[in-house]
């Protein structure tokens, strides 16, 4: 059996990606954007997980208010992810503690990781994308 045998589960080839968000929230396109992309791309049937380091990890605070600023909330989103099979939500250890955030802090629930564990999950995946 060949290695595309092993990816193919009848509907096509199955890669890895992982989607690194680095940027908080509101401000910019890129949060919300890449959620977008993240949800079609699962809905592809592709192997998703998502990793939130540097500001992107403000996008899974709990109890955000955007009434002031405007805009819509679409955290609430995060806790829909496992409805689309995204179950592989990691976190930069390293940028939680320099915000001074801990799991409780988050919408849903994460693995953290340290800098090193972070780098072999990224050698793992077929394709990396940043927003």
């Amino acid at each position: 059996m060949s290695e595309m045998d092993d990816m193919d589960d009848g509907s096509g080839i199955i890669k890895k990606f992982m989607f690194l968000n680095r940027k908080a929230p509101h401000g910019t396109v890129y949060a919300l954007e890449g959620l977008e992309v993240v949800l079609i791309t699962a809905a592809f049937d592709q192997d998703v997980s998502m990793v939130f380091t540097d500001d992107g990890v403000y996008q899974l605070i709990k109890g955000v208010d955007t009434k002031g600023i405007e805009v819509k909330d679409f955290s609430r989103t995060y806790r829909a992810l496992e409805g689309y099979d995204i179950e592989k939500l990691y976190v930069d250890q390293k940028s939680m503690d320099a915000r001074g955030l801990t799991e409780e802090d988050l919408i849903v629930d994460v693995t953290v990781l340290s800098v090193d564990e972070m780098a072999n999950l990224m050698a793992e995946q077929d394709v990396v994308i940043s927003f």
